[in-house]
């Protein structure tokens, strides 16, 4: 059985994580996932990606800790390369990426929510990055982009003081944007990103590239680049597309190009 499951419904791929009973992750499925990733960024025809977890308990406890438990350094290191790849790439897809948080999102499982664009839960999740009770710390970006949704304050409890959040304290922080009655989170998620199939691809590629270049830059470099790509929309053909649709008053055909 695939321990990752890739469908294409539309314009949204959706990714099922499917190692039960926890859904954690091992090296195969993370690079089936890095390379899952890149084939999506280069069908022209995917504007979404949704990611889940199979069954109704986790959405993924993360990595498995049997693969550490003899302190080898080199599978160590191995892993926390592949972990870094494969949640590199689903940041940087160039699509909007949703998490439908299931269940429990634990240490490698928050991370690679952590990496998507936006995080609906359903009410029952809980969600912590446990790693530093193990002797261990999250490898996989965990500690950039948890503070950056949340602050350091926050980032410091769930990562210093092992603190477990559920989802209502979750959205209160800002950790995820849309907590959902139980069973709706797959729902949620796939309706959100039909809605990314209404944005101008080419135009939603050219926003997504400006708001996160405030994580490694400043306003002040990032406002001229901002008008550079909003010139340089004036290439493509979903620009032209985009304007004369609004004026006929009809919906606009996208190529993502």
């Amino acid at each position: 059985m695939a321990q990752l499951k890739l469908e294409k419904r539309g314009h949204t791929a959706l990714i099922t994580m499917s190692n039960p009973p926890a859904n954690t992750w091992t090296r195969d499925t993370l690079t089936q996932l890095r390379d899952a990733v890149k084939s999506l960024d280069a069908d022209k025809n995917i504007y979404a990606l949704v990611i889940t977890g199979e069954g109704e308990k986790f959405f993924s406890a993360g990595a498995d800790l049997k693969l550490f438990a003899d302190g080898d350094k080199a599978v160590a290191s191995d892993m926390a390369r592949i972990f870094g790849e494969a949640f590199e790439t689903l940041s940087a897809f160039r699509g909007v990426s949703i998490a439908a948080m299931n269940g429990y999102a634990m240490g490698g499982g928050l991370e690679v929510a952590l990496a998507c664009d936006i995080r609906i839960a359903e009410q029952q999740a809980q969600m912590a990055l446990p790693e530093a009770k193990v002797g261990l710390l999250p490898c996989a970006g965990g500690t950039q982009n948890l503070a950056w949704l949340v602050g350091e304050g926050w980032a410091k409890r769930m990562i210093l003081c092992g603190e477990r959040l559920g989802a209502e304290k979750a959205l209160q922080i800002g950790l995820v944007e849309e907590v959902v009655a139980t069973g709706m989170a797959l729902e949620s998620a796939l309706a959100l990103a039909d809605k990314v199939a209404e944005q101008s691809p080419s135009s939603v590629t050219a926003c997504k590239a400006l708001i996160q270049k405030g994580r490694s830059g400043t306003m002040q470099s990032a406002l001229p680049l901002e008008r550079e790509l909003f010139v340089g929309l004036f290439d493509t053909k979903d620009q032209v597309e985009g304007v004369q649709a609004f004026l006929e008053k009809r919906k606009a055909n996208w190529v993502n190009g």
